[in-house]
């Protein structure tokens, strides 16, 4: 098992180790629910993302590349309307009624 990354809190740890579970990388939090105690406790108190086999290291490192930029690049514009008429908050590329993409 080795360590990957230092989350700002357990909601990014998460989406990170759902994102390496798509990818068919076995992933786990750990430290999940000290990052309330912020400000009392040292850094290393802050979730981390733990890959279980060592061979899947390499890969999860270049996909942790593309989370972090694609988050950087997550647009802060204004909502968009999907074509079932659900509006839809900027930071998603589906609308949570229907599921379709967002128009490009």
């Amino acid at each position: 098992m080795q360590r990957l990354y230092q989350a700002q809190d357990e909601i990014e740890a998460q989406l990170l180790c759902d994102w390496l579970g798509a990818a068919r990388i076995p992933a786990q939090v750990l430290g999940r629910y000290q990052s309330a105690a912020a400000g009392e406790l040292p850094a290393l108190a802050f979730p981390w993302v733990w890959v279980l086999e060592d061979r899947d290291l390499p890969r999860a490192r270049t996909l942790l590349a593309e989370f972090l930029a694609r988050r950087r690049e997550a647009p802060d514009g204004p909502a968009w309307t999907c074509d079932c008429g659900t509006r839809v908050e900027a930071g998603f590329d589906l609308c949570w009624r229907c599921g379709r993409e967002r128009p490009r």
